[in-house]
């Protein structure tokens, strides 16, 4: 299993990136939007936690910015309903501290803001989830005002009428091309782009 990556960021897009190792291995990386905001420009040295998830379909490898963000993604597999795809969008929607303390205290208001989660759905993630996780809300680290900007930009969007994908996949589109020095930039961006 591959656990950590290390090397150079040759290319990131919405939702994956590539890293060359410097055996020269190159591996495509899906990450959640926190995670893709806080990587350097392409050129730029990254260094990854991963997991790597095989279904019948396919083999994947996702990365996270430290170890608890890869344990919550972990976690989040365990819950009924719950795939890499829908785990992924749970941690692109919420930083890894803001999901755990919706699971925990089973707020449904909250996942249903993720993007394939109804109201069912949401209490019975939040119910399956909720003792799995409580661990981490005491460990899990706090995550810096970089990190939080894409889902602040996410979240004012929506704020402004966009719906959650649309303002998710604007936010993403500027990301792709570098880290604006703000939140407020990055809204005005994405602003632009839809």
């Amino acid at each position: 299993m591959i656990s950590r990556l290390q090397g150079k960021l040759l290319s990131r897009d919405a939702t994956c990136v590539e890293v060359e190792t410097s055996g020269g291995v190159v591996y495509e990386v899906e990450v959640p939007i926190t995670v893709l905001q806080g990587l350097p420009s392409p050129g730029g040295s990254v260094e990854l936690r991963t997991l790597q998830v095989v279904t019948e379909n396919s083999i994947a490898l996702y990365g996270f910015s430290n170890a608890h963000e890869r344990l919550l993604f972990q976690k989040l597999l365990t819950a009924t309903g719950v795939g890499a795809k829908l785990a992924l969008a749970m941690m692109s929607t919420y930083s890894a501290e803001r999901l755990v303390r919706a699971l925990v205290e089973k707020d449904s208001t909250a996942l249903q803001q993720v993007s394939g989660i109804g109201k069912k759905k949401a209490e019975k993630i939040a119910l399956d989830l909720a003792d799995k996780v409580a661990d981490l809300a005491i460990v899990t680290p706090v995550v810096d005002g970089a990190t939080g900007g894409a889902q602040d930009a996410v979240q004012a969007l929506v704020n402004l009428g966009y719906s959650f994908s649309v303002a998710d996949t604007a936010v993403r589109a500027v990301l792709e091309d570098e880290v604006p020095d703000s939140t407020e930039e990055l809204v005005r961006r994405a602003l632009s782009a839809t």
